[in-house]
């Protein structure tokens, strides 16, 4: 093997390093998502303990992704599709640690809420959540396959998951006009389901991202939006 053929052979395992990196990342938020929502039903506190414990994991994935991308800008000066492939590894890396963020948050008020009186919406949002579970799942099949057409069909799918939105949101006011002692709890229940909603919309990021690295072009139409509630600072850092 002449250097030129290492050359090229050592920058290709580069790329599949970052390949294979969102993977791990991608299948560490899709987890964390789905035991933060199991936490939430199950009022186990332990569990959400370890969610948030567990999100570091995802939070150093995404610095040696960064360091990653930040080398290979400075030495192989990438261009075309491989310019791309780096730049959408450093966004999707991003999105992939927002999920991650949002289901600590959700894990924190987890524990807040096992002391308080149980409230049936959980179980609406923890469909929500099975949904959003679904859509990074299958978002980061498509990054990986650079399947386009499925991410644009996961993109669509972030309407669902708003209407499910304001369907709880409207939910959670009637249980607090019904027993004014359940302001609290449903409060912390709409900051819950927001970060859930919030966590589809990142997974839309991606795939809006796998459009991008495989045609070059962002989409052309509006994201589908279908969320008709008031609170939408409801994110929390």
């Amino acid at each position: 093997m002449n250097t030129t053929d290492h050359t090229v052979k050592s920058y290709d395992n580069e790329l599949t390093h970052l390949d294979n990196a969102i993977a791990r990342m991608g299948g560490l938020s899709e987890a964390l998502l789905g035991r933060a929502s199991e936490a939430l039903v199950k009022r186990d506190t332990t569990l959400a303990g370890n969610v948030i414990h567990d999100d570091l994991k995802i939070d150093e994935l995404e610095m040696e992704i960064n360091t990653e991308v930040t080398r290979i800008l400075a030495l192989r000066q990438p261009m075309a599709d491989d310019l791309r492939m780096v730049i959408s590894a450093l966004k999707t890396s991003s999105d992939l640690e927002r999920i991650g963020d949002l289901s600590k948050n959700i894990a924190k008020r987890t524990i807040t809420l096992s002391s308080a009186a149980p409230i049936g919406a959980v179980h609406t949002i923890a469909r929500m959540a099975s949904l959003v579970q679904s859509m990074v799942h299958n978002v980061l099949d498509a990054y990986l396959e650079r399947d386009e057409r499925k991410a644009l069909d996961i993109r669509a799918q972030d309407e669902v998951v708003d209407q499910l939105h304001t369907s709880l949101f409207r939910e959670l006011l009637t249980y607090m006009m019904e027993d004014p002692r359940n302001i609290t709890p449903c409060t912390h229940l709409l900051f819950i389901a927001k970060n859930v909603e919030r966590a589809g919309d990142h997974a839309t990021n991606i795939a809006e991202n796998v459009h991008f690295l495989v045609t070059g072009v962002h989409p052309e139409d509006d994201r589908p939006k279908d969320d008709e509630t008031s609170f939408t600072g409801l994110e929390e850092e």
